[in-house]
């Protein structure tokens, strides 16, 4: 009864996070496998399968609130911010709408720009049913498997949960920079060019 209690909130708090994109829905999923491999091994499927749930329930409601609220929600919600980097997205949709969907999950700070270049290009509901499913069975899949990591490597419980919430924020980190990086190098050439 605990554990499902337990897997009841790590749904919540991941579709609530998905929604609401500060808290850290990775983290969340990985501190819960990393204590499920100590406490109650056979729950990691479990584990997996509520951080799947609420990633997809979470992006089914910020899709939705997209679709029918418009840029002009999105602006007043703040999740739109960089209108070049949705237009480059938008571009990427519509040329290849469900490896996009598929990928944009395992990308740190790629779910927000797709969801709602998604919503505003009008990729059909079905479309992005089938499309999100897998990608957030993917996702909850790796940040377990990150969770299981530390849950396997150290003797306590805490120590697990604590290495996967650093080893997720380091990784996240190392990927945003990067990301910065690259869009930093691929825009400068087309700045010269332009002004040349």
């Amino acid at each position: 009864m605990e554990e499902l209690a337990a897997l009841g909130w790590l749904l919540l708090v991941v579709a609530f996070g998905a929604i609401v994109p500060v808290v850290p829905t990775g983290a969340a999923v990985s501190g819960a496998a990393a204590l499920a491999f100590h406490e109650h091994p056979l729950t990691i499927g479990l584990v997996v399968a509520a951080g799947a749930a609420g990633a997809y329930a979470g992006d089914l409601v910020m899709y939705a609130m997209c679709r029918f609220g418009g840029e002009q929600l999105a602006r007043r919600l703040r999740w739109l911010r960089d209108d070049e980097h949705l237009t480059g997205v938008k571009d990427r949709l519509k040329q290849k709408q469900v490896p996009v969907l598929l990928v944009s999950r395992l990308i740190p700070g790629g779910r927000v720009p797709v969801l709602l270049a998604a919503a505003f290009v009008g990729i059909s509901w079905r479309t992005f049913v089938v499309a999100n499913l897998p990608a957030c069975a993917l996702w909850s899949g790796v940040y377990a498997t990150i969770g299981l990591a530390g849950g396997s490597i150290f003797p306590e419980p805490w120590q697990g949960v604590v290495a996967a919430v650093i080893v997720i924020l380091i990784v996240n980190q190392t990927l945003t920079w990067f990301q910065k990086r690259r869009t930093r190098a691929g825009t400068t050439p087309s700045t010269s060019g332009a002004s040349g």
